[in-house]
């Protein structure tokens, strides 16, 4: 058995081991198992047109549905460590901006389409096409921009960088813990967490992320019973051992979308508008993460290019299908997929222990939630850090390359996406490269991916134009 595997996903050929897969699959499972909590959050609490609420219950089954069938065929059929659920960013678009015009069926079956779309994108090549005319420092600099990202993401999630009101006396947009200073007993599981992680990994201890993980979450149990602790201190998860282990899915969401309910609720320039934002964002979403985890696990080939792309790019394609027919808003990869990655795996080996632990959660959901982010956020600035490390391929004396690099890192973090990183290190090069005089040597592609990206930027000058509200 254990030999098969091996020979299927190729473990020992990429220079793994099948407990690093395992391993691999529970760190990212436990880094981005909060989907679970906060994707029904999210759409959730907005209603649509008609005031019409999703069930949070129906939305906790619809979202770990899709993670676990989509992370195992990924791990099947692609062949890497990536996971997949439902994309933040996009599902505050589809509840925030989406469903306040129309039906929530109607919302969805605008996502099924940007799914389909997307697929059409992949099948025809041109998806691939993009990935493959984007310079190799560019590929490292979205690298590194995803490591700050996601260490970003884990300081936030934390709550050891907080957004200062607006009402505030300062000029400063972000600070540290709560009005300035580190305060409360989940943040000291933060930071021990963090320090724990660093220490294994200094110490190249088998298992680092995944040890710290289990050992702050039990830490944060045991501290959350003993300590009289504030529990909106914890932020979505709290570290409460549940009443019930088991609880029954509810499925009820599933196959409630309406492919033409959008185009007729809003008109046809409105819906092709939200479409539009819709496959840009998960478009280079995806591509930056593919790019970014699968260079970090040592996959890409001496051309910068991923192995079985096509396959990778369907399978999340398809994801963002079946997020919009379950109702869970579209799936995606997940950045959080480099906390496996970090832990050693280099296979789908590991996505597939993350679909099946998302199965379990099916039916186990008080379990899959018990860990709370500040146990499992130490993960992501520690992968971050080994994200980063990239930036010394970068030719820096070549300033053509070194500024779109660093638009592309900065804006990453700074405007909390990686499309809008992407964006900005596209435009930036092609406007330097014409200014050189190097403008022939642009790949076209990369010509048509940053006029859409100008268009995205301008997205609110443009709908004025059009007269679309």
């Amino acid at each position: 058995m254990l030999s098969t595997l091996d020979r299927f996903f190729t473990v020992s050929g990429r220079g793994s081991t099948l407990g690093r897969e395992v391993r691999g699959g529970f760190a990212t499972f436990f880094t981005m198992a909060y989907i679970l909590v906060l994707n029904p959050i999210i759409l959730g609490q907005a209603t649509d047109k008609f005031g019409h609420h999703l069930s949070p219950a129906q939305l906790v089954t619809a979202t770990a549905l899709v993670a676990a069938v989509m992370t195992l065929i990924m791990g099947v059929v692609g062949n890497v460590p990536l996971a997949l659920a439902a994309g933040l960013g996009i599902n505050a678009l589809v509840a925030y901006q989406i469903a306040p015009r129309m039906s929530w069926p109607d919302a969805m079956g605008l996502v099924v389409l940007e799914g389909l779309l997307i697929c059409l994108l992949v099948v025809t090549g041109l998806r691939q096409a993009v990935m493959h005319a984007i310079p190799q420092p560019l590929k490292q600099a979205i690298s590194v921009g995803i490591g700050l990202f996601i260490a970003f993401i884990g300081f936030v999630d934390a709550g050891f960088a907080t957004r200062n009101p607006d009402k505030a006396n300062t000029t400063v947009p972000v600070g540290l813990g709560t009005g300035g200073s580190l305060t409360g007993w989940p943040l000291l599981v933060f930071c021990l967490g963090l320090l724990l992680t660093v220490c294994l990994i200094a110490r190249r201890v088998r298992g680092a992320i995944l040890i710290s993980i289990v050992t702050m979450s039990v830490f944060a149990v045991a501290l959350n019973a003993l300590v009289d602790i504030d529990r909106s201190a914890w932020g979505l998860t709290v570290p409460d051992v549940p009443d019930d282990v088991v609880s029954a899915p509810d499925f009820g969401l599933v196959g409630e979308f309406s492919l033409g309910g959008g185009f007729a609720e809003v008109g046809v320039i409105t819906a092709v508008l939200f479409l539009f934002t819709l496959v840009l964002s998960d478009f280079f979403d995806t591509m930056g993460t593919v790019v970014g985890v699968s260079n970090e696990a040592g996959l890409l080939d001496k051309s910068g290019r991923v192995p079985r792309i096509g396959r990778v790019l369907f399978v999340d394609a398809t994801a963002a299908v079946a997020g919009g027919a379950a109702s869970a808003s579209s799936g995606t990869v997940y950045v959080e997929s480099a906390a496996g990655v970090g832990e050693g795996a280099r296979t789908g080996l590991a996505s597939v222990v993350t679909g099946a632990l998302f199965g379990l959660a099916l039916f186990f959901t008080p379990l899959a939630t018990v860990v709370p982010a500040q146990a499992a956020t130490p993960a992501l600035v520690a992968v971050g850090f080994l994200l980063m490390t990239q930036v010394k391929d970068i030719p820096w004396d070549r300033i053509e390359i070194a500024v779109p690099a660093f638009l592309t890192m900065a804006v990453m973090p700074f405007t909390f996406s990686i499309t809008n990183g992407i964006g900005a290190g596209f435009v930036s090069y092609v406007v330097l490269q014409t200014v050189l005089g190097r403008a022939r040597k642009v790949h076209w592609l990369l010509w048509g991916a940053s006029a859409l990206f100008v268009v995205y930027f301008a997205i609110d000058p443009v709908k004025q134009l059009l007269g679309v509200d």
